[in-house]
């Protein structure tokens, strides 16, 4: 008898389980989910309406499939949440019906293009998990010099497809950085120098409402929400294309080149004599300050926008002795693949910055330090913490490259004082880590900020931090400035239910 009951509980336990793998895929294959009953203590009910009111051509994935994971994927793991659905829209009409629901039931919820955020929240959730991954489509448009770009894509796909007609955009500078967040953010650019801020290239944006309803804003159709799109973030809809400009494409000349501890003084100076001399706006730099397996060390990325290089113009950074070189004439997109930028994926991360009015020797030299600082303190040897990778990234601008756009955007909130975006991004392994390295992270960014001041660069306070590169605690404030009067204003109208409140990031 006991038997018997034992084996009936486990053929129960077996129909069970088997069910909620059925539920689980429901919508893989292109079928609609089961009806009441047992979904009900199986899927979460707001998951199983979604389902059940989008197309068929959308798809509802659910914990314990492949789909599932990879969708919640994200380049830093400190970053993921364990969503109660996974929903894969596959058109607009769609994307505006899960908000509907998300809206009327008040359900946390969270919108994912890349996933290469690295603050909690800002594309995860505990809720209804929403993938991009469904608009993926670039579609070249040679009369208009525009290309149309879904926003589930990352930078090297929409490379890969210009590449044929000879055009580019201006969008990420290295591997796997999505196109939505980082054209919602701002967006800086090897092409910035000459084109702007990605921002300053968008001429329209498919958005869905709050309210569901679809519609394409144009500086002609909408100002104020065009205006409010460029540098708002997920603030007033779901973004699901975006129109850019395109410009032509040659290849390009540059590449990575690594130096160890004994040529930092060289590479330091050679950084800021860049900075402050070179004026050719096809010509830019990263010299990105490293620590990692107890050791300091750089990582320079060198990028001309043309097939070579003018004779003399990098000559300080490749007379230097480096440990590796790869630079070479070579693709947009090769070049965009070759640093490493995915090692560090898959681990805890977190990036912040300092606005930089000016790359000084000091400065640059107190970057050095702080490297070396933090990377000593937080590393696993001595210390026995699970800091994996420490990196303090200088990228110099041409002080003219937010006159490129007469308009008013949402970032940067003041175009009239130039500053460079400074990237501080550490790494680690684990989760109980996770407070004293965001921790860390603002810390070094204030002494750094501390350094700057005293080095004559004054009032940085007023000038707005980069939204794809600050820390998930930095105020609104500091991002929007004069602008955050306005973006409130304009939220009200478009969005006064605060449906997109429910979802994580800065919030106006």
């Amino acid at each position: 008898m006991v038997a018997a009951a034992s084996v009936s509980r486990c053929a129960a336990l077996a129909s069970l389980l088997s069910l909620a793998v059925q539920v689980a895929s429901a919508k893989a294959d292109g079928s609609r989910l089961p009806e009441r009953g047992l979904l009900g203590l199986l899927v979460d009910p707001i998951c199983a309406r979604i389902a059940d009111e989008t197309s068929s051509a959308t798809n509802v994935y659910y914990p314990g499939t492949p789909q599932y994971l990879k969708a919640i994927h994200h380049w830093s793991l400190a970053s993921a949440q364990l969503s109660d659905c996974v929903v894969e829209p596959a058109t607009p009409e769609d994307v505006g019906c899960v908000l509907r629901i998300v809206g009327e039931t008040r359900t946390p919820f969270a919108v994912k293009g890349g996933g290469h955020s690295t603050n909690p929240g800002f594309s995860s959730t505990d809720g209804v998990h929403i993938s991009m991954a469904a608009f993926s489509e670039v579609k070249y448009d040679a009369s208009a010099q525009t290309a149309e770009v879904g926003a589930g894509l990352v930078w090297d796909d929409v490379y890969e497809a210009l590449e044929p007609y000879h055009v580019n955009v201006v969008g990420g500078r290295v591997s796997g950085v999505g196109v939505a967040g980082f054209t919602l953010g701002g967006g800086f650019s090897w092409k910035t120098n000459q084109y702007g801020l990605t921002v300053d290239t968008v001429v329209a944006f498919d958005l869905v409402k709050p309210d569901g309803t679809v519609s394409t804003v144009t500086e002609a159709s909408d100002s104020e929400l065009f205006f409010g799109l460029k540098g708002g973030l997920n603030n007033f809809g779901i973004v699901t294309k975006f129109t850019l400009k395109t410009f032509p494409q040659t290849k390009v000349w540059g590449g990575v080149i690594t130096y160890t501890e004994n040529s930092i003084p060289a590479v330091t100076a050679a950084t800021a004599q860049f900075s402050a001399t070179v004026t050719d706006p096809k010509a830019s730099i990263i010299t990105t300050y490293n620590f990692l397996a107890g050791s300091p060390g750089i990582t320079l990325l060198l990028f001309y926008d043309g097939p070579t290089c003018p004779p003399g113009l990098f000559d300080s950074f490749l007379e230097i002795h480096h440990f590796t070189k790869d630079v070479k004439t070579r693709t947009f997109l090769n070049l965009v693949k070759a640093p490493p930028s995915n090692v560090q994926a898959n681990q805890r991360g977190s990036f912040h910055m300092v606005p930089v009015l000016e790359y000084t020797p000091s400065f640059i030299n107190a970057v050095a330090k702080q490297s070396v600082y933090w990377g000593k303190r937080l590393s696993l040897l001595p210390n026995l913490r699970t800091g994996t990778f420490f990196s303090y990234a200088v990228e110099p601008f041409l002080p003219n490259i937010y006159t490129h756009n007469a308009n008013h955007t949402a970032y940067p909130y003041s175009r009239s004082r130039f500053f460079s975006p400074f990237n501080i991004y550490f790494s680690w392994l684990s989760p109980t880590d996770d407070k004293l390295f965001r921790r860390s992270i603002l810390e070094s960014a204030q002494a750094l900020l501390d350094a700057a001041q005293a080095g004559g660069q004054s009032n940085l306070g007023e000038v707005p931090l980069y939204p794809n590169y600050a820390e998930g605690s930095t105020p609104v404030e500091v991002i929007y400035g004069s602008n955050l009067n306005g973006l409130r204003k304009l939220k009200k109208r478009v969005d006064p239910d605060n449906v997109m409140g429910l979802a994580g990031g800065f919030k106006l």
